[in-house]
């Protein structure tokens, strides 16, 4: 795909179109990767880690379904484990 610089103020920037963005996920900010030895500019999404697990959390509580899943009561140093 071949886009056109356009200038933003004294700066100058892309478009990047909405179903490109959307496509990768792209909500408010990406990294920007310069690759001086190829002469190359690489934007990558930024993924927000564990988003949207508060509201899970609180779902999966508010439907008592947040009861462990193993047992903490058991010693790992134990040697009856078997693999």
């Amino acid at each position: 795909m071949i886009i056109k610089i356009v200038p933003i103020g004294n700066s100058k920037g892309i478009r990047i179109p909405n179903y490109i963005l959307q496509q990768l996920q792209v909500d408010k900010q990406i990294e920007l990767v310069f690759d001086e030895t190829k002469s190359e500019i690489i934007l990558k999404p930024i993924k927000e880690i564990r988003q949207g697990w508060s509201e899970a959390f609180k779902k999966m509580n508010s439907n008592s379904d947040d009861s462990l899943i193993i047992d903490d009561s058991i010693d790992l140093n134990d040697n009856d484990w078997e693999w």
